[in-house]
């Protein structure tokens, strides 16, 4: 979800959104300076209830303003995970996901201190979070709390949740777990976001998600 200008291309009505906001400006709030301490040692909320795509994961839905309906994977094959970085925090990010004027959206997000995952769009559904129509149709978007320049968001407990969630992912859609199919936002084709960046620990991820 990071930095640099939102190209609306996420869904087909991409030249009526041409004036939408950038999506990191969807994504900033006026609290950047979170302590890492404090969001570490914070005692973890109430789960609501469970979803039947991932059981692990919280039912937290988006606004349905903020994504495209569909029948995946028969209307659509899901053939790529995307990884995200929410250039935010994990409440916020919820809440602009339940926003139904932000037109953005991801289907899962994960918390940074305890590894939590929120599911907020169907994966039968089109999350609107690559930026290009054909990766959002063909992919699973998954959010992580944190910023780009801050590896300390990156826990253990995010690496191994996330990458539980991914190879559960792969396993249902026959995704191969590799990096040409486990792809970071960077790596859409026409992205001006940075996310993962340079502190995301690929090797060690994708060698998670190969281990699950």
């Amino acid at each position: 979800m990071e930095h640099a200008r939102h190209r609306a291309t996420n869904d087909p009505q991409s030249t009526a959104r041409s004036a939408l906001p950038s999506r990191r400006r969807l994504l900033q709030g006026a609290a950047l300076a979170v302590v890492p301490a404090a969001l570490l040692t914070a005692p973890s909320a109430s789960a609501g209830p469970r979803t039947d795509d991932y059981p692990p994961a919280e039912w937290v839905p988006a606004s349905s303003s903020n994504y495209t309906a569909s029948s995946r994977p028969s209307s659509y094959p899901v053939k790529y995970v995307v990884i995200h970085v929410t250039q935010e925090t994990y409440a916020d990010t919820l809440a602009i996901f339940k926003n139904p004027a932000k037109k953005v959206s991801a289907h899962y997000v994960v918390r940074s201190r305890d590894g939590h995952v929120a599911q907020c769009v169907r994966e039968r559904n089109v999350a609107w979070h690559a930026g290009n129509w054909t990766y959002n149709t063909q992919s699973i978007g998954i959010e992580h709390e944190g910023w780009v320049d801050k590896p300390e968001y990156f826990t253990d407990a995010m690496y191994e949740s996330s990458a539980a969630l991914t190879a559960a992912i792969c396993d249902k859609y026959g995704i191969p777990k590799n990096r040409e199919r486990i792809i970071g936002h960077v790596e859409v084709p026409g992205a001006d976001h940075t996310d993962p960046g340079r502190y995301w620990d690929w090797s060690r991820y994708i060698r998670i998600v190969n281990s699950i």
